[in-house]
This record gives structure tokens, sequence and C-alpha cells, in this order.
């Protein structure tokens, strides 16, 4: 069983291992400080993380210290309860990640769970995702190679293939990669077209990288400072703001109740009972207009007039798609 003494020396160890791992070098006596133990208390439990694996290097010097340094095997990993939990979940999530580590996050997360105390595991247990949609599978070792290449800053090379034409009906693709992003079950990614001057956005798993990588780059920061709202933006038509370019505002003979669950990023409230103002955009008109009409309800155009002209256009065109249909 268990004593409170080698609790205790397990406490106090994984509060050393996370000590070292958040700073580069350690003098002894500020180790023994935070931990509150003697410098010969922080000798013993050092040797006690030797022993497990973790290469933990002795510094010379006047104060002396300690550094935790990266070994070539694997030691065994210790977490206290909050990380093992994050673990747990973490895990959980990157089976639905379309990474291609589905497999091995499955077998990890049943290992990690094995070993966790009953009380944890129930925790970890309460977070149940489940995918909404089947993500886009990409090759773990394309993004591995497109992580290494923006770290270093390195230009990438690469076909690219698209639904209306294949990779080999297109040129090399040359661009200085600057994010991976996941968005909506696909992964993406963003990055710099010198011979365009312009950013892009790729999709990972049409892509077929070659080698080697182009020469280094100077990064430059995305549009905006922030790659989320940059990436919203983009497929939202606008080079600039996380905003739609076509926006309108329209009433229709609905209840809100009936509105609000389809309304998506717009903005529903009620005018009167059975009739609802809605504030939504698109990326054309045309196709704001036929969003809209899917309510399948009468439909008053409070503004702009673009979108009551789009509205005109689209009666037109059923109109004329009605009599082709009657011949």
């Amino acid at each position: 069983m268990p004593t409170a003494s080698s609790a205790a020396t397990s406490g106090r160890l994984l509060s050393l291992l996370s000590l070292l791992q958040v700073r580069r070098d350690w003098p002894g006596a500020l180790l023994a400080g935070r931990l509150g133990v003697s410098e010969r208390t922080v000798r013993r439990d050092v040797d006690r993380l030797r022993e497990i694996g973790y290469p933990v290097r002795a510094i010379k010097g006047p104060e002396g210290g300690y550094r935790l340094e990266g070994g070539s095997q694997m030691p065994p990993l210790l977490f206290d309860e909050e990380q093992a939990v994050a673990l747990a979940v973490a895990l959980r999530i990157a089976v639905g990640t379309g990474a291609g580590i589905e497999e091995a996050a499955a077998r990890a997360l049943a290992t990690v769970r094995q070993v966790m105390p009953s009380r944890l595991r129930q925790r970890a247990d309460l977070v149940e995702v489940t995918a909404a949609e089947r993500a886009t599978q990409v090759d773990t070792e394309v993004l591995l190679a497109l992580s290494s290449a923006i770290r270093a800053s390195e230009e990438v090379r690469f076909d690219y293939a698209s639904p209306s034409r294949p990779a080999e009906a297109r040129p090399v693709r040359r661009v200085q990669p600057h994010h991976l992003v996941v968005r909506n079950g696909k992964w993406y990614l963003v990055g710099w077209d010198a011979a365009r001057e312009d950013w892009r956005t790729y999709r990972v798993d049409r892509m077929g990288l070659r080698v080697p990588n182009g020469p280094r780059f100077t990064p430059r920061e995305v549009p905006g400072g922030d790659v989320a709202t940059f990436l919203a933006a983009r497929f939202k038509g606008s080079d600039t703001t996380d905003a739609w370019p076509c926006q309108g505002e329209v009433v229709l003979d609905l209840p809100l109740a009936e509105v609000a669950p389809f309304a998506g990023d717009g903005v529903a409230e009620e005018v009167a009972p059975g009739r609802t103002r809605l504030r939504t955009g698109s990326w054309s008109w045309a196709a704001l207009a036929a969003g809209l009409a899917r309510f399948d309800a009468e439909v008053e155009v409070v503004g702009p007039p673009a979108l009551r002209a789009a509205f005109a256009d689209l009666a037109d065109r059923a109109r004329r798609a009605s009599r082709l249909h009657d011949d």
C-alpha cells in the first residue's frame, strides 16, 4: 500500500518535473525554495527522475543547478491530475481531426484511460466528442513537412489538384507557408504567393509536395494579425475584415422561432407576431437573395437597393426556367 510519505514524494517529483519543463536552468537553491524542501532532497529527487529516464543534467557554476534536456528515448511520462484529464480529452478530439493519426490517438487514449484512477477516468469520459461531419483525411507526412517548412521559413513547392483541373494540368506552385489551420473538418495552408503578390489558401489534401523546398524567406504577418479571422474573411469573400461583402435587411412573414435556427451568423428579431426582421449577408447579392428565398415565405426587402435588384433578377430567371420546363 502506498504510504503518505511515498505519495508526498510522487507529488513532489511531479512538481519538480513541471518546474524543470518551464525554465531552461534552475539553481538548486531556487528549486529547493519553490518546493519547500532542502537542496539535499532536491538532489535525491533529481536522481529519482534520472532513474526513470529523464535526462536531468547538473550545471556547474557558483550556484549550481539543473537542466532538463531532450533524450534519445521516450521516458515514462508523469502528469498531475489536471494534465491527465486534459490529455485524455485532447486524444479523444484528435481521433476526429483527419490528420492521419486517428488509430494512434485511439490506442493512446485506451492506454491513458487504463492507467488513470477511476475518478479521473470518469471526469475525462464526461466529454463525449462526436464529429458532426467526417473529416477530410490528409497525409500525416505532408502535415509534418509543411510544419517543418513553416518553422524553418522555407518556401514550399507543390502540385495542386482541384475538382475542375487535375494537378498535372497546373503549373508547380511556389508559396511561402505561414500557418496550418483546421476549419470545418479540413486542413488548410495559408501562405504568401510571391508571384501573385497576395495571400493564398490551399486545401492540404489536394497538395502534392515536391522536394527539395525552395529558398528561405522572411516571415510576414497575415492581414489583421490573426490567421483565424483572416481565413474566416476569405471564406466570406472579403479581403479585409471578417464580414460578408454583401449585407442586407429583410422582413420575413415567419415567426422568429422558425427563422432563428437558420439565420446562421445573421441577426433575427421579432417585429410583430408572425413577422421577423433578419439582417444577414453573403458573398454576392445573387447568393444572398437565393439564400433568403429558402425560407419559403413572403419577403419584404428593407435594403439596400442592390438586394432588391438581385431578387428581381432571381425572379426573371425563375420565370424563364418555368417556361423552359413547360415546353
